[in-house]
């Protein structure tokens, strides 16, 4: 247990290298600024658009996090996630890459049975 008690802060390889490349894009754009170089705040800026897009295909890849906290024996950062390749609920990373989305919108994936009718009530079953 570290200094803020048990929380699963989300540290994940998917976490720390987005956050690694979206620093450098900031410190480039930064110094870019500063020198007044224009160039360099694009350059920057696409660092950090790259940050974003590495974050992502970490995540789809496993080595990301669902919403919510994990088990302990799963909070370690580089403990891949083996639920990423059917989509985590309500994970907009997912839904864009169009994971999960049939189990989440009720439509049944091709090739899965049918889901079952249900039965009105007061008839037997």
């Amino acid at each position: 247990m570290g200094m803020h008690g048990d929380h699963d802060l989300g540290h994940t390889v998917a976490g720390w290298a987005g956050t690694t490349i979206a620093v450098t894009g900031c410190t480039v754009m930064a110094v870019a600024f500063a020198a007044g170089w224009s160039t360099g705040l694009w350059l920057g800026g696409a660092v950090v658009v790259l940050a974003a897009l590495a974050t992502w295909l970490l995540h789809l890849a496993g080595w990301g996090k669902a919403t919510g906290p994990r088990p302990v024996a799963r909070q370690h950062w580089r403990v891949r996630d083996t639920s990423a390749r059917r989509g985590h609920p309500d994970c907009l990373g997912c839904r864009l890459a169009a994971r999960g989305a049939a189990t989440a919108s009720g439509v049944t994936p091709v090739g899965s049975p049918a889901p079952a009718e249900p039965t009105p009530v007061g008839q037997p079953s």
